[in-house]
């Protein structure tokens, strides 16, 4: 199983989140079989430019509140479960506060975004991901996205947007 990591897409119109879709549908997302979306959507219908996909969001601090956007959350994908947050605060220590969050609970993918800044590696058995963002790189060398494997255990990569 494929899965399309974003976060921070900060997208502001519906043709925006068209084209976005497009290129990330026809490119890096090709053959997905879900979305994880971690948070700062800003444009409410974005799920709605990668339908008929699976889409699994949380809500972000540029995000107005909604019932199908939680702050954070966990899903079970593929026999796995995957803890997914927005992320908080300075981005020095964002992902301590991020794992901290999610503490005692037992999972296999921690998701988080909010930095803009792309992270893949394993913390024991743990895989820890933030797509970073495939609109807005900031401090980041790259706008960029993530793909999530799941097979006998998750792979992560980070996917450079040009």
């Amino acid at each position: 199983m494929k899965i399309g990591v974003l976060s921070d897409t900060h997208i502001h119109s519906l043709d925006s989140g068209i084209t976005l879709a497009e290129k990330l549908l026809n490119g890096p997302f090709r053959d997905i079989d879900a979305i994880l979306h971690a948070g700062d959507h800003v444009l409410p219908e974005l799920p709605n430019c990668f339908y008929p996909l699976p889409w699994y969001g949380v809500q972000g601090n540029m995000d107005q509140s909604s019932p199908d956007l939680p702050l954070q959350r966990i899903i079970q994908i593929g026999g796995f479960s995957i803890g997914m947050t927005h992320g908080w605060g300075a981005h020095q220590g964002i992902e301590s506060r991020v794992l901290q969050s999610f503490s005692p609970a037992e999972l296999d993918v921690v998701i988080y975004g909010h930095s803009h800044y792309p992270v893949c590696h394993k913390e024991g058995s743990l895989l820890v991901m933030n797509p970073g963002s495939p609109t807005d790189k900031r401090k980041a060398p790259f706008c960029t996205v993530g793909l999530l494997s799941l097979g006998s255990v998750p792979h992560g990569e980070i996917i450079r947007i040009d």
